[in-house]
């Protein structure tokens, strides 16, 4: 992403800063943060930095385990090849997963409508592929232990302009050439993403910056 974070993370970031502290659980109100904190002024650019610097992480040695555990029951449904087995996972927290629309009814039928196949089988082969893909931290707040958000793929808080060939092969694997130059046009990430908070809350999992 060459202006660094991505729009909905670097709202919740200046929210999170300055507001009172977090309180932790599953009923984090990830869409009122972002509602909040989009009217403060200067929103847009305060964690550009710290974004353009993000290490890259691989594996899952290094996640906490309620991220661990989130990410597993995502997966779960990957493997099972049935999109009904996500909702699971969602039904993990009580207030649900950004998707990057309003939904009125069943995420389940939201995910086979917006599925090439109709079945929500390309939907699970995304999250397959970026939950497998690098992953960046980006640290919010003073409480590190708690205050993190755990982002696939790294690609998303990384500016493509600095991308190694590796990291380039890497993104090839995810999206068509012809879908990166687009991202090259608009200066950033703007394929599948998921987000899941140190807590092991599952923040969203949409398209777009």
């Amino acid at each position: 992403m060459a202006q660094g974070i991505s729009t909905g993370l670097r709202i919740i970031a200046v929210f999170l800063l300055t507001q009172s502290p977090l309180v932790h659980g599953r009923s984090h109100n990830w869409q009122g943060w972002s509602l909040a904190a989009e009217a403060k002024s200067g929103a847009r650019k305060d964690r550009r930095e710290a974004s353009a610097t993000s290490e890259v992480h691989y594996g899952t040695a290094g996640l906490p385990q309620p991220v661990a555990d989130m990410r597993e029951a995502i997966l779960a449904a990957v493997r099972s090849g049935r999109i009904e087995d996500l909702q699971h996972a969602w039904e993990l927290n009580e207030l649900k997963p950004d998707v990057g629309e309003p939904l009125t009814g069943d995420p389940v039928a939201h995910w086979k409508r917006i599925s090439g196949d109709g079945n929500g089988r390309e939907i699970l082969a995304a999250l397959g592929e970026i939950l497998d893909a690098g992953y960046a931290v980006l640290p919010l707040g003073r409480d590190l232990e708690n205050n993190r958000l755990y982002v696939w793929p790294y690609f998303a808080e990384v500016p493509l302009a600095k991308l190694t060939p590796p990291q380039e092969v890497e993104l090839l694997r995810l999206v068509t050439p012809v879908m990166l130059e687009a991202m090259r046009k608009v200066g950033k990430y703007t394929h599948w993403r998921v987000v899941i908070g140190a807590d092991g809350t599952w923040h969203s999992f949409r398209k777009g910056p």
